[in-house]
């Protein structure tokens, strides 16, 4: 999913609109620091559920770092582009107000550049459901680092809507996770004449913009392009992944017969009952 903020002012389906520049998204995004992958996720090898997982950016790194992933996006052009990228991934359809996955089988849930899309009082309360005791879920966002001033001025072009990260604060006031921790990772992303328009491509508000206005705004990048770019060595944007994380909170009851019922999407063993963590969609 994208990395920007709804508008409320905007047509309601700008959160869904990703599916039309889903080759667009996986080409022009920027992937994430590699440390900053390992911090999200909190060491050692875990069963790992991604939700809003787009294109795949993060689900590769992360089976890359060890973990066993799946995945669920409620884009389904933007998930055949994932199984592509990131065949040994089981990935399904879903929404985050519904994960098909059973009560207290993961160790972390991941979300990149997705949050903010989210019901957040009906999401949070369903990633506290799958979160296994002393589980946790983390957050990422890809943002620009604008104290340069040449990357404000790209800026002005391609928007600022990735630059807010508060609905992490979320975290805080749902009262069913503890203490959020907060972390910085710089890094750059490399971009040519092509990705550059990819990047801008991707995003919501490029994506619902009517024809005429949305060359007119490409025009105005390569522009910019021209003046900053390298010619054929490239443009280095840099970028700040600000990544959050936060414990589930202690519930007393223990799991109910339910809980321990197969559902309808995602089972994931708890690692008692096999020498492997498993993962099957039904």
């Amino acid at each position: 999913m994208s990395d920007e903020l709804p508008d409320t002012t905007a047509p309601p389906d700008r959160a869904r609109s990703f599916g039309s520049v889903a080759e667009a998204y996986d080409r022009g995004r920027p992937a994430y620091p590699s440390e900053a992958v390992a911090w999200l996720a909190g060491g050692e090898a875990k069963v790992v559920l991604e939700l809003g997982a787009g294109t795949g950016k993060l689900t590769r790194q992360l089976v890359d770092q060890g973990h066993a992933v799946f995945a669920t996006e409620p884009d389904e052009a933007m998930l055949a582009v994932l199984r592509e990228r990131v065949p040994e991934v089981s990935a399904k359809v879903a929404t985050a107000e519904e994960i098909p996955a059973n009560d207290r089988s993961v160790d972390v849930v991941v979300v990149a550049q997705a949050f903010h899309w989210f019901d957040h009082e009906v999401a949070l309360a369903e990633i506290a459901r799958v979160l296994k005791p002393g589980g946790h879920v983390a957050l990422v966002w890809n943002s620009r680092d604008e104290r340069i001033p040449w990357v404000r001025r790209m800026g002005d072009i391609l928007g600022r809507e990735d630059l807010d990260t508060s609905s992490a604060q979320q975290l805080v006031h749902s009262g069913l996770f503890g203490f959020m921790e907060e972390a910085a990772f710089k890094h750059w992303q490399e971009v040519n004449r092509e990705s550059v328009l990819d990047l801008a491509r991707s995003r919501s508000s490029f994506a619902t913009m009517d024809d005429v206005a949305r060359e007119e705004r490409l025009a105005e990048l390569l522009a910019f392009y021209d003046d900053y770019g390298r010619g054929m060595d490239g443009m280095q944007i840099p970028y700040v992944t600000r990544c959050y994380r936060a414990v589930v909170t202690d519930r007393d009851e223990p799991p109910t017969d339910d809980a321990e019922a197969p559902h309808d999407g995602p089972v994931v063993s708890d690692g008692t009952d096999t020498d492997m963590l498993l993962i099957d969609f039904r």
